[in-house]
């Protein structure tokens, strides 16, 4: 089931482009032409909240431009598809990336698709420039009043297998204030893999209370009527960098 057995029925696994990866801040290379990430959430239209059997998913409305991404090393703007988080047992692990090998206890992925290029998210799933994937790290720390109305809705999915309808959440309020970030290509870090994404990772975490990430741990793997696995510790471990360069947005 887990990350080390992927490779048996999606080879791409052992692709020269996957992700996560551990970012090493000291070999990151500051470009100057980065532009600043722009990111649009106006007219947010989140429809559902759900329990995929791998993590918890919002999904949002994504028919035209009006939630979307722009800027950073983007000719064209990215439209929000869906946002979902990885998380550990415990606070010493469950982030996807790490920062000079230190992981933190939760990240963020805000998944967005280049609807200029592509018809459908599908489509651009399967193409090499076809997804843009925001990572913010979370951190332990004093309670995050904005996260309390995503984090009260998770026992609505607690099973595999559910959802419920989540309107009107605006993932603006989950960003922190600064948007330095790291950028470097990449994959999606569940099946089925693809090399698709353009990764924009910020540099400055968010944080939410220890009772707060507690109720991200009470989600289960499993469905209501399966023996009850906790979900926690979904992440990838990170893969080779395969000489990629990592791009800063700012000097270190």
């Amino acid at each position: 089931e887990g990350p080390s057995e992927w490779h048996k029925s999606y080879p791409i696994a052992q692709g020269n482009r996957q992700s996560p990866i551990d970012i090493a801040s000291a070999r990151a290379v500051y470009d100057p032409n980065l532009k600043p990430l722009i990111i649009s959430y106006e007219s947010c239209t989140s429809l559902n909240i759900s329990n995929n059997g791998h993590s918890v998913i919002v999904e949002f409305e994504d028919t035209d431009d009006k939630t979307a991404i722009s800027g950073g090393p983007f000719e064209n703007p990215f439209r929000l598809k869906q946002f979902h988080f990885h998380w550990g047992t415990k606070h010493s692990q469950g982030s996807e990336h790490t920062i000079d090998g230190k992981p933190f206890p939760c990240e963020l992925h805000l998944v967005h698709w280049n609807a200029r290029k592509y018809a459908t998210f599908g489509e651009a799933a399967a193409a090499p420039d076809g997804l843009a994937v925001v990572g913010v790290f979370l951190e332990i720390g004093k309670e995050h009043a904005n996260m309390n109305r995503l984090t009260d809705a998770l026992y609505m999915v607690k099973f595999k297998g559910t959802k419920a309808q989540f309107r009107s959440f605006n993932p603006k309020c989950l960003l922190p204030l600064s948007l330095d970030y790291w950028t470097y290509l990449g994959s999606l870090t569940t099946p089925p893999l693809n090399e698709s994404v353009t990764w924009i990772v910020l540099k400055e975490p968010i944080r939410i209370s220890e009772k707060q990430l507690e109720k991200f741990r009470m989600l289960l793997f499993t469905s209501e009527e399966d023996q009850r696995i906790q979900m926690a510790n979904n992440f990838r471990p990170p893969q080779p960098l395969n000489g990629r360069v990592v791009r800063a947005s700012f000097k270190a």
